[in-house]
């Protein structure tokens, strides 16, 4: 027997909005967007500039450093260098772990 499909369950910024207005008791729904929006902003330019953001018990983000590395054109097949670069990584806390199992 084969085992069931998961279905992916995602939230859209409209739906999160709505729900920092509900929980943090903001006044109105355009606050806890512009809140949402200066946080995000906020850990932008942080990593941006190549800090690391903690959140106690949720998580760290950090940027790494990522090596060149070969690939393949899918369409053709053909082999490419893929040159190094940046990323953002996530390491989640205790809390988020918990909370997830």
């Amino acid at each position: 027997m084969l085992p069931e499909k998961q279905t992916e369950i995602s939230m859209t910024k409209a739906e999160l909005v709505e729900k920092i207005h509900a929980k943090a008791g903001l006044a109105t729904k355009a606050q806890a967007e512009s809140a949402l929006d200066a946080t995000i902003a906020v850990l932008a330019d942080a990593m941006a500039a190549g800090e690391s953001v903690t959140f106690t018990g949720f998580g760290s983000f950090k940027v790494a450093d990522r090596a060149a590395r070969k690939g393949r054109n899918p369409r053709t097949g053909e082999e490419i260098v893929i040159p190094a670069g940046k990323v953002v990584k996530f390491t989640p806390g205790k809390l988020l772990k918990d909370a997830v199992k």
